[in-house]
Parts: C-alpha cells; structure tokens; sequence
C-alpha cells in the first residue's frame, strides 16, 4: 500500500504569513494537530501542536536560570524568545518539512516517521502538495485489515489441527523464536495453548502475541515457563 492509496487530499493549509492565532483556531476547527505552511502554492513549512506549548500567552515559556541562561548561549535563548512571542506562522513554523511522494510504502513512511519522530507527512507532486500521511490514516489501515481478517473457524478437530499447523509454520519463520524441543503448542477448540520453556519475557509476550495473530485462533492459555539463563562464572 502507497501514500496514494492512503493519504488524506483535502489538505488543510495555512500561510507563513497568517496569524499565530490563525493557525491555532484551524487546527481547533478541524480537529487536526498540523497544519502544512504554503506559499504560491509550494510546501515552505510545517506547523504543529507542539510549535505552540511554550507560550508567552499561557505563561509556559521556557525559563531558566541565569546560570543555565549562560551555558544555553544567546543564538538558542532568541530563538526561544521569538517562537514563544511570535505572531506570525513564519516564525514558528518549521521550515525543513519530511515529505514524501505518492509511491512511498506503508513500511517506508512508518519508518520515516519513528525515526524522525513525527505525526504527518506531505505528500508532495513536483514539489506541489497533493496530499497528507498521518498516524491515523495508517492506523485505519490497521483496523481496516484487521475487520476483514480471516474470521474464526467452525471448530473440530481438523480446524484445531490448521490453526496448530499455522502457529507453527509462523513460529518457523521467526529467527527469536524457542526451538520445537523447547516449545509444545496445543489447540483445542480454537484456544492455543502454549507449554514448554523460554529465557526472557519478550520471548513470552512475542509468543502469545504470535498466536493471538494467526487466523481462527479465539484465545490464548500460556503455561510457559520462564527461566532466566544461568549467568557464566568469570575465572
């Protein structure tokens, strides 16, 4: 699935020269946490939510003590002063925005947006903004599939013996996963249930959360036994 397939098209927009207060009563409007800065129709910046925690009118800007003032340096402390005080989105706003095209993954925006820390992405046409990506498109997505998932089996014993086969073919393809002579999954009635030994707790959770993902599956019993590994003496 690409940013196409995703992406929100009516963008809500705003200049770099509207008012603070402006942008502010968009997003309030909207029920929005972002709004993409646009001039003569070219993505110049992004503001956020977070552009607007530390301000002059609520009294929370950032104060520190003169010491610390000192060590901050004065280029940092103007630059907090003017986006506390500002006015205008231009000085708010951040200028060097993320964005990506219409063929971009799911997977690729995802990791753009864990490792930059970020809600939303333009989605830019030739440099023109066509689009918006944020966490909630791809959440529905996530529900999406999930609503349209497999639904559960009619149990007997041959549907029980699939969903056993299932876990254990996943179970196969993950490299963190105990060995067969460590783990015994049973299922009966559609409820996996899961004996055998691991070393940590991820083990644990990953294996639970393995089995309650594969299809048919209603419930998870764990009668796992977690030992922690025995440390090796230093000589």
């Amino acid at each position: 699935m690409k940013a196409a397939d995703l992406m929100t098209r009516r963008v809500v927009t705003v200049g770099p020269d509207a008012s603070v207060v402006q942008a502010i009563r968009l997003m309030l409007q909207n029920r929005i946490s972002g709004l993409p800065v646009v001039e003569n129709g070219k993505l110049v910046g992004i503001v956020t939510e977070g552009d607007f925690l530390r301000r002059s009118e609520t009294g929370t800007e950032r104060r520190r003590s003169h010491w610390l003032e000192f060590l901050t340096g004065p280029s940092r402390l103007a630059d907090e002063y003017m986006r506390s005080h500002a006015r205008r989105v231009a000085d708010v706003m951040t200028p060097d925005v993320v964005t990506v095209t219409e063929d971009m993954s799911a997977a690729a925006m995802a990791d753009l947006m864990e490792k930059h820390r970020i809600k939303r992405l333009p989605v830019l046409r030739q440099g023109a903004l066509v689009g918006i990506v944020t966490r909630a498109n791809l959440l529905r997505v996530v529900a999406r599939v999930a609503a349209s998932a497999v639904p559960a089996l009619a149990h007997s014993f041959a549907n029980d013996a699939l969903i056993r086969d299932r876990v254990l073919a996943e179970l196969d393809k993950q490299a963190w996963a105990p060995g067969s002579n460590m783990l015994d999954v049973v299922v009966f009635d559609g409820v996996v249930h899961l004996r055998g030994v691991v070393f940590d707790e991820k083990d644990r959770q990953a294996l639970r959360v393995l089995a309650e993902a594969t299809p048919g599956v209603e419930k998870v019993e764990d009668h796992l036994e977690c030992i922690p590994p025995i440390p090796t003496s230093v000589v």
